[in-house]
């Protein structure tokens, strides 16, 4: 693969860009044309690699031409204006609630409720008990002992085989709509998360067109997302070269932290912070208290790494080598370490980095991070070639990486799971050739991740409580969340109803996501999810009522 082609491996969103969905209409029409520009960016990245200083800094420039274009404010605003006559929306709707609350009885009142559950197996703090659960007004008025006879306008009483648990939260979703839709939309992404027992996401401020970098940005996907969503759903901002002036307007208006990249992120809309300006970033964001995420691959690394073309997924593996993310988030810890920032690791791959992440909250550093499902799961040494299913970034690695992720999670360095839900179209991951080199990178796995974490957990003896809190609560909790992940009173009454011991194969043709793609087609996975209620409303998977969320509110 040439130097030009390399940049495309830069992220889990790497891949030339998609066309656009066809959901959009004509009120995208400047959109259209800033797809067209973009549709070509992974394929003209560069590194510094094999090229010369000035072709390097022209390349540089034309980067921030795209991004500059693609994210203008007034070019945004334009976009608003023709989205709303498109639809009849009047100029003040913003979309930022939306769904019925529900009726009866205030919260509190426990004569009667909107809906009352009734189970052998409800997860509360004191693990599984016999309880009745009764909502009024969407929250979680009551848990009595089962038989109180909680009198409801609905009651649901569980199956033998049927536990009930809080819905899941899952803190890192790309659904890149508006603008690449036809990889995924909030239709499509949030039906699958409701299938899955996953009731609120957080979106990830790239692969949509514009990024979501600043306040017209932000208000424009949330216009977008406003009458297709399922499941609740809040927003992560961006942090890219120039939008530092956009940090403390995008945190007013209810982002839940900002997202970036330490390398190339796969297209140019939005580029990737050098170590220093992670360090200025960071110290904007402590002045109001905001966490930075990032994306922690070194790019010189990389660039000094094998180039990763063909069939082959061990030359993939070793593009994308652990050192590239040991160095990465060793600059994440010491950055937040001197500016006393806040900052969250993605989607860490890397068991190498555990030592660093327990001795940098040993020392008082305010740091998280997550790993996902296909980390903890899936094995570099039973990939078969050609299995462009499989490619993400940073990579699946060995068996005894994964071993030592599990040991993190279980000794709390390690304090969530996340998805990385990651789609793409089937064109974009070259399935006909099944060129690492060429595959776009990315897993889709918002409706899998519970019984995949599930099926492994209770292989390794781990409780279906201990997956919940891992799931559910703790990224709830680092996201600010005062209503979301768990099961109990005075919470929303997002719930799950899960059956533990049932079974079934997976078949992506069935799944709801929008492209029919999985690495884990044909996996015999434990546990069901059989029904799924956001805020005390079960999802029919016909009529959203999901809400958009603002950090400090949900």
């Amino acid at each position: 693969m040439s130097d030009e082609k390399r940049g495309e491996q830069a992220a889990d969103e790497e891949a030339p860009t998609g066309s656009q969905g066809t959901g959009q209409s004509a009120a995208h029409g400047d959109t259209t044309s800033l797809t067209d520009v973009a549709r070509d960016n992974a394929a003209s990245s560069v590194t510094t690699s094999g090229r010369g200083a000035a072709a390097f800094e022209a390349e540089q420039a034309r980067k921030e031409a795209v991004s500059e274009d693609v994210n203008d404010p007034e070019r945004i605003r334009a976009q608003i204006r023709e989205f709303r006559r498109e639809h009849g929306l009047a100029d003040t709707a913003d979309g930022a609630t939306t769904g019925a609350t529900g009726s009866g009885a205030v919260v509190g009142d426990r004569s009667r409720f909107d809906l009352v559950v009734r189970g052998r197996r409800v997860l509360g703090r004191a693990g599984f008990q016999p309880r009745e659960v009764g909502v009024v007004d969407g929250r979680i008025a009551a848990i009595e002992p089962l038989g109180s006879g909680l009198h409801g306008e609905r009651v649901v009483e569980l199956k033998d085989d049927e536990t009930l648990i809080s819905g899941l939260v899952d803190a890192h979703v790309h659904v890149n709509e508006p603008g690449r839709t036809d990889w995924e939309g909030f239709a499509s992404a949030t039906r699958a998360a409701a299938a899955g027992g996953v009731t609120t996401i957080l979106d990830m401020p790239l692969n949509s067109i514009p990024s979501t970098v600043n306040g017209p940005a932000l208000e424009y996907k949330r216009l977008v997302a406003a009458p297709q969503v399922f499941v609740d759903v809040g927003f992560w901002g961006g942090a890219i070269p120039g939008s530092k002036a956009h940090l403390r307007e995008l945190h007013d208006e209810g982002v839940f932290g900002f997202k970036c990249f330490l390398l190339h992120s796969g297209v140019d809309e939005f580029p990737h912070l050098e170590p220093d300006e992670l360090e200025e970033y960071l110290e904007e964001l402590t002045g109001f208290g905001a966490m930075m995420i990032v994306h922690a691959e070194d790019s010189r690394a990389i660039d000094r790494a094998p180039h990763a073309e063909g069939d082959h997924y061990r030359r993939f593996l070793a593009s994308r080598p652990r050192g590239a993310e040991n160095l990465a988030i060793a600059e994440v810890i010491e950055r937040t370490r001197w500016t006393r920032g806040r900052a969250h690791i993605l989607h860490l791959s890397s068991s190498d980095a555990l030592p660093m992440i327990r001795s940098a909250k040993a020392d008082g550093v305010d740091l998280t991070a997550e790993t996902c499902p296909h980390y903890l799961t899936l094995l570099a040494e039973e990939i078969p070639d050609g299995a462009t299913a499989y490619k993400c970034c940073p990579p699946i690695r060995e068996v005894d990486n994964r071993e030592q992720l599990w040991e993190g999670l279980l000794d709390g360095t390690i304090d969530y799971i996340a998805s990385d839900h990651s789609p793409s179209t089937l064109e974009l991951k070259d399935l006909d050739n099944g060129d690492f080199g060429v595959a776009w990178g990315g897993i889709s796995s918002v409706q899998l991740g519970l019984p995949i974490i599930w099926t492994e957990a209770r292989r390794r003896g781990i409780a279906l409580e201990q997956v919940v809190e891992w799931m559910s609560a703790r990224p709830a909790a680092r996201a600010g969340m005062l209503r979301k992940g768990r099961l109990t009173l005075g919470y929303d009454a997002d719930l799950a109803v899960f059956a533990p011991d049932a079974t079934f194969v997976v078949e992506a043709g069935r799944l709801h996501h929008k492209n029919p793609i999985t690495p884990y087609e044909g996996k015999a996975l434990s546990g069901v999810v059989r029904r799924t209620f956001v805020r005390g409303a079960e999802v029919d998977f016909q009529t959203p009522h999901g809400r958009l969320l603002r950090r400090g509110e949900a």
